[in-house]
């Protein structure tokens, strides 16, 4: 019997009137939902060993009479008995009999606040001595001195405030500081406000930091991407991906629910960065001060095509240009320490870069390609002019739905030749690389990836004279935890 029930049942039935009208009310209760069936049914039966019990009968008008007595007082204690269910429900504790639960308050700005995160945990182990030079920018787990790592520890804040105003936070307790020579904690990833100039969020200016958007790859995050690290010919682009800027987006609602079902479907989308964005950004990079007063400029467009079987085909065309602040280091040249020489108001920065994603369902494609012209340290050393450059990558995967959950088979070329303008001196490289590998979900909260890799070339762009490792094999083992 319900809570509501036993009220009743537990409080005297004398006193209510006759038994067609206890009946009548209880079969209001049972009609309302307070009372079920067999709860009627055991009380109509009480009732009725009550009457058996009353030898004294009033007369028909006194009958009428505390009838209508009885079905308000029911009425009342089952006004109450609804309200101290509540407040049990609610409160987890009962209240008096008289108390109301407090009316509903407009929603608050801070209850409109989500809050999520992930971490990655990586371990990188070497299959050859080759492998053991290798040098990998963004992954630390590749050295023989580093190989168990915090790969990420992301925590986001983000939520819309109004139905103009959107905010997103997030923080790396994993992050390198740059120039600190390897230090690594907390850091501001993102900090950024969408303002909307209509309520369907069509038309948006973002400001603050947040992600370039320049090349696909870049904005799919690291949360949802299945090889372990970004290819470096679009991460080298903008390390880090992020960057101080405003940007102006434009997503007609159409559009925005594609790109908004591309993520929730599982289907490792990029997000929503505009259909048309046209922005300025610092140029220096993530956590970077502006070395030069002259902003970058950014344009992209992309467009996710959905056919009639409901395949989903994106593709896109981005680029930017502005000048880019070298970072210099002395080197030994000649039995001598030099330092190259580089112009303090930033050196010719371009990139046009081109994208095409058909989304794994199940099987799916992946391919980026860019070209430009990039700070390059010159071949004696001496100084820093512009470079070019060229280099993209190629990427199949399969996904597939087991019963254990689902599986990400993956297989990636990754090939860059030119300049790293984030290194010190901004020395040219090479990186020509096959990956395979697969990431396991067996629960949504719990992400297991596996990656071998076969360097064919790749550059040390940290560490002078800028040596190549070529042969060179490694695995790749991550645990990731969303919550």
């Amino acid at each position: 019997m319900t809570l509501l029930g036993a009220l009743f049942v537990s409080a005297p039935l004398e006193g209510f009137g006759s038994d067609e009208a206890m009946l009548k009310l209880f079969k209001i209760l049972r009609d309302r939902g307070s009372i079920s069936e067999a709860e009627y049914q055991q009380l109509a039966g009480m009732t009725a060993k009550e009457k058996a019990k009353d030898s004294a009968k009033p007369s028909a008008g006194a009958a009428s009479e505390s009838a209508l007595s009885a079905m308000d007082k029911m009425e009342q204690r089952l006004k109450k008995g609804e309200e101290r269910l509540a407040a049990i429900e609610h409160g987890g504790k009962a209240l008096p009999a008289a108390a109301h639960p407090p009316a509903k308050s407009a929603e608050k700005w801070y209850e409109k606040i989500r809050i999520d995160g992930y971490t990655q945990f990586r371990y990188t182990g070497f299959l050859n001595e080759e492998a053991e030079t290798l040098n990998v920018p963004n992954d630390r787990s590749v050295s023989k001195d580093e190989s168990m790592i915090i790969r990420r520890g992301r925590f986001k804040i983000y939520g819309d405030i109004t139905d103009h105003l959107y905010l997103y936070s997030q923080l790396d307790f994993a992050g390198s500081v740059f120039g600190s020579g390897g230090s690594f904690g907390l850091q501001a990833r993102d900090l950024y406000a969408d303002i909307s100039f209509d309520k369907d969020k069509e038309y948006r200016l973002r400001l603050g930091l947040s992600k370039v958007p320049y090349g696909w790859v870049n904005m799919q995050s690291s949360q949802n991407r299945a090889p372990m690290e970004r290819p470096d010919a679009l991460n080298l682009a903008v390390e880090g991906e992020r960057d101080q800027g405003a940007y102006f987006m434009y997503t007609p609602k159409v559009v925005r629910e594609r790109l908004r079902e591309l993520v929730k479907s599982g289907l490792k989308g990029s997000g929503d960065y505009g259909m048309l964005n046209l922005g300025v950004f610092s140029g220096q990079g993530l956590n970077r001060a502006d070395l030069n007063g002259d902003p970058h400029l950014l344009a992209r467009l992309t467009y996710p095509w959905k056919f009639p079987n409901g395949q989903f085909f994106e593709t896109a065309i981005n680029a930017y240009t502005g000048n880019y602040v070298v970072s210099t280091r002395a080197v030994k040249v000649d039995g001598k320490n030099v330092t190259p020489e580089a112009s303090s108001n930033g050196i010719t920065d371009q990139r046009i870069g081109v994208s095409a994603i058909l989304y794994p369902q199940p099987f799916g494609l992946e391919a980026e390609w860019n070209w430009g012209r990039s700070p390059e340290l010159s071949d004696d050393y001496r100084s820093i002019g512009t470079g070019n450059l060229n280099g993209g990558y190629v990427q199949a995967n399969y996904r597939l739905k087991t019963d254990f959950g689902e599986v990400f088979p993956f297989a990636r070329w990754n090939y860059y030749d030119g300049p790293r303008k984030f290194a010190a001196n901004a020395p040219g490289t090479m990186v020509n690389e096959l990956d395979f590998g697969f990431e396991w979900s067996p629960l949504p909260e719990i992400e297991l990836s596996v990656m071998y890799t076969h360097t064919f070339e790749r550059t040390n762009s940290s560490t002078f004279p800028y040596d190549r490792t070529e042969n060179a094999d490694r695995l790749a083992l991550q645990v990731q935890w969303n919550y």
